[in-house]
């Protein structure tokens, strides 16, 4: 049972009266398409900056398709010419709103690598091209609607939008930039997945509520001038002392769970006196954190300021969980960007409901036969869940999508199995991934509901696994051996990453994982071996690398298969020393791995990583008083090297290493012997004009680190992805 409860269910709204219109084969894309459904006009329409794929795993098919079932009229203009404003008025002036996404990437994680080069590749677009949207594209989008329609209400969302939703560092322009909102113009900004706000939304604006009263709904962020009426603030100061965040009481005390003493005696509490009381019948009182807002320091002050910037982030990450959170209120000149709580997670019957709907779980057919790469990869996948609570620094999906996991039942994700065996075309037999943000945290929650609705925990499993998560993973292994028996079904693959940390916890889950669903490779992430680097990504030490890998090698043998992990690795995260690069070089050589794809670290907007990137201060502990540097790899030069040193078999990179070596003492890994990083400059180096210290050869992709075994296996092809959610 659920710790949170939302006011109403998502479908428990009674239907707009355009519901008679039935539903869509496909959500209408031109004019031609809505005068074939009959329709004069589109009461909601989406923007995207992806292709119309009509499948759960794009978003705003299926914000699409919930907005639909609730009655709305809803039309999707995807990947528009933004050059102009007619392509945004192609399917006339919407009823109610204009709903804006970049799709299901930030735009310019999309449009540039690590390296700050432009790709030339969409995974997101037909015939994989690039360029077909804009940098920035939800302000670029949002402006041109403006354009168009000047008085239709503007929402925008998706994780563009989410992740940028108050002042945050852009890796791109390396500076703070203000919130979203305000350069998209928007009336609303909703955070997070959009199904639960975006609906209150459409039938509060359908009502006649003006969209400028639109303000307190959960998940959401607007302009104001002041607070909201009848909420209580206090200054981001009086939790985290500039840099400092108190520290946070034990929330699974027995009166002070989640909050100070303090704070219920700023509420007029008296615990003593509380606990002391006979039962009576009244009102309800308020917990401590309701109707309570946090006054963050200014954009004008984050902005130059980067300890002020951490202490904002670390109020922010502190407050995201629904049960407890907090609103936040941040200036920005003479108005301020106003962040609602959370919204509450879905229950497994609506998760079902918004699973259920009508996908034809195929591309648009204007798309013809273009091949869209995204689609490709998971036509034949079933998101089983949503959320994490691993917590990793660098990841933005916690931000994004929340701690809390919310997991669909057995029923509807056979359902959907049978649904892909009986629709998709081209269908073998396999199943490509029974997953999603992870592959095995369906239904793990915390098994106490009092410390799961108020705990602030950045993550549930960092730097240890809390005792009250349920590590139990029968929910798991009972899907797997039900989806193995559908008819018709040959093979469940599981593509979504491992969280070994939780795996081990379980060794009957190892077992089926590694008997009945590995196709040969599994991917796991380490994503480094030193300890610095890994307390900065909040992620376990290599010794439980080491105990999946024992289970992992004894189950593969029982069932008479021959199977590798494939480990990934982040190279210049912050955190990494030179030397921490060059130790991990060594683990890999001596464990006889040879990377095939790495990626530097990715400073993503608003994640715990990227302000560490941007500080160079440890904003995961608190800072007043803390003298930890942390070394944080910057400049093209430092970070083509930590890509090189994890390459150390690529002859490319060799000038570099050597000479890196030699300035950090450490010549004597330079030479033929087994102890060795990297040979001596060999003749056809030296003829070949190869300089000391010589830039290595980059290429192209969007996977992390990526491995083969030296001469035990083949090449493993594919690039790693992140879950890419809503």
């Amino acid at each position: 049972m659920s710790a949170f409860k939302a006011e109403r269910s998502l479908f428990s709204y009674p239907k707009y009266w355009a519901e008679c219109y039935g539903v869509a084969p496909f959500l209408p894309t031109t004019r031609q398409e809505m005068d074939e459904l009959g329709w004069d006009s589109c009461d909601i329409v989406l923007v995207t900056g992806d292709a119309y794929v009509d499948h759960p795993s794009f978003g705003m098919a299926v914000i699409g398709r919930v907005l639909e079932a609730q009655g709305f009229r809803v039309g999707i203009i995807a990947q528009p010419d933004w050059s102009s404003k007619e392509a945004f008025m192609s399917l006339g002036q919407p009823n109610l709103f204009f709903g804006v996404t970049a799709g299901n990437m930030d735009s310019m994680i999309n449009r540039y690598t690590a390296e700050k080069r432009m790709r030339h590749d969409d995974a997101y677009t037909p015939g994989n091209v690039g360029g077909m949207r804009p940098d920035r594209a939800v302000v670029v989008y949002s402006q041109r609607c403006r354009e168009a329609y000047k008085e239709v209400p503007l929402v925008i969302g998706g994780i563009e939008a989410s992740l940028r939703r108050i002042a945050h560092y852009d890796y791109w322009q390396e500076k703070v930039r203000r919130s979203i909102i305000f350069d998209a113009k928007a009336d609303i900004l909703i955070y997070g997945n959009a199904e639960r706000p975006l609906v209150e939304v459409a039938h509060r604006i359908a009502r006649g509520d003006a969209i400028a009263s639109i303000q307190d709904i959960r998940g959401t962020a607007v302009i104001r001038k002041e607070p909201l009426p009848q909420w209580r603030g206090s200054d981001s100061t009086a939790i985290d002392k500039v840099g400092k965040i108190d520290p946070i009481p034990n929330p699974y005390g027995a009166d002070d769970v989640g909050c100070s003493k303090s704070e219920f005696a700023k509420a007029g509490i008296n615990l003593a006196e509380e606990a002391a009381k006979p039962i009576t019948v009244q009102a309800p009182r308020l917990k401590p954190w309701e109707k309570v807002y946090v006054k963050l320091p200014a954009f004008e002050q984050v902005s130059v300021n980067k300890p002020l910037y951490a202490h904002a982030s670390r109020i922010l990450h502190q407050e995201t969980n629904p049960g407890c959170a907090r609103a936040l209120f941040q200036r920005h000149g003479d108005r301020s960007v106003w962040v609602n709580p959370p919204a509450f997670p879905l229950e497994t019957a609506e998760m079902d409901m918004v699973f259920g709907l009508p996908y034809q779980r195929v591309p648009h057919p204007s798309y013809g036969d273009a091949k869209i790469p995204a689609y490709d990869m998971i036509k034949t996948s079933v998101n089983i869940m949503r959320g994490c609570f691993g917590g990793c620094s660098f990841c933005s999906i916690t931000e994004h999508e929340g701690r809390i996991i919310q997991s669909r039942s057995e029923e509807s994700i056979i359902e959907e199995i049978e649904q892909i065996r009986d629709k998709v075309p081209g269908f073998t037999g396999v199943i490509s991934d029974l997953g999603g943000p992870t592959a095995n945290m369906y239904k793990l929650r915390c098994k106490s509901k009092k410390a799961e609705s108020t705990c602030r925990r950045l993550s549930c499993v960092y730097p240890d696994i809390c005792k009250h998560m349920d590590t139990d993973h029968t929910p798991t292994i009972d899907l797997y051996r039900k989806a193995r028996n559908v008819e018709g079904v040959k093979k469940i693959l599981i593509a979504s990453g491992v969280r070994y940390d939780l795996a081990i916890e379980d060794p009957r889950y190892v077992k089926e994982l590694v008997s009945h669903h590995v196709g040969g490779y599994l991917k796991i992430a380490p994503e480094h071996t030193e300890q610095g680097p890994l307390s900065k990504m909040m992620k376990p030490g290599m010794g439980t690398y080491d105990r999946f890998k024992e289970l992992f090698d004894k189950y593969s043998k029982e069932a008479g298969k021959k199977q590798y992990l494939i480990p990934y690795f982040i190279s210049a995260h912050p955190g990494t020393t030179d030397e921490d690069m060059v130790n991990m070089a060594l683990w890999l050589k001596s464990n006889d791995f040879k990377l095939d794809q790495v990626q530097n670290f990715y400073p993503s907007p608003m994640a715990n990583a990227t302000t560490i990137y941007h500080t160079e201060m440890n904003s995961l502990r608190n800072i007043k008083n803390n003298k930890e540097e942390v070394a944080v790899p910057k400049g093209a030069r430092q970070r083509r090297l930590h890509k090189a040193i994890l390459r150390y078999h690529d002859a490319s990179g060799w000038p570099m290493i050597r000479e890196a070596l030699r300035k950090m003492g450490k010549a004597n890994l330079i030479g033929k012997g087994p102890n060795c990083l990297v040979p001596e400059e060999s003749r056809n180096e030296k003829s070949a004009g190869l300089k000391k210290g010589g830039r290595p050869a980059l290429t192209r992709h969007s996977g992390f680190g990526q491995f083969k075994k030296a001469n035990t296996k083949p090449k493993v092809a594919g690039n790693r992805q992140r879950s890419a959610p809503r």
